[in-house]
């Protein structure tokens, strides 16, 4: 698998009502109870604390992280790749972009929830920062696991 080495290939930018068929194909292929268009159409067009940034990939979306910044906190709401480009550090350059895209809104910390069985994810957390919260018992509807709560300071 090649690696991301290849940085001008990458470009990002904010995703837009337009964007939402592309960021469902993604969210659909990507998790097991992928959220509905209805809920981006909500965020992207009427909640004013949502942002989502898309990472193109040699001109193609890739992937997409949502996040809430309410006040001085980001709380990531997905974030997500296509399939066939994990394994590159696309996820890790997105995160990193979200990161310093929310601190430059004026985030101080940032938090998420991921399942305590995704061991890659949370290893990626781990490396840029995040450290371990607490448990949201039963979180995830599909199969009621726990969710783990990560954060970090910006």
């Amino acid at each position: 698998m090649e690696s991301c080495q290849d940085r001008e290939a990458i470009t990002y930018r904010i995703a837009t009502e337009a964007d939402v068929e592309q960021i469902v194909e993604i969210e659909n292929r990507a998790f097991t109870v992928p959220w509905p268009a209805e809920a981006f159409y909500q965020d992207i067009l009427t909640n004013r604390f949502a942002l989502y940034l898309l990472l193109e990939y040699q001109g193609k979306v890739a992937g997409y992280c949502g996040v809430w910044i309410v006040i001085d906190e980001a709380h990531i709401t997905n974030i997500a790749l296509l399939p066939e480009y994990r394994g590159r550090k696309l996820g890790q350059t997105l995160l990193e972009k979200m990161m310093a895209t929310a601190k430059e809104a004026g985030a101080k910390t940032m938090t998420l929830e991921v399942r305590v069985s995704n061991l890659p994810a949370k290893s990626l957390y781990k490396k840029l920062g995040f450290q371990e919260g607490g448990i949201r018992k039963r979180y995830y509807t599909d199969n009621q696991e726990d969710a783990l709560v990560m954060w970090v300071n910006l």
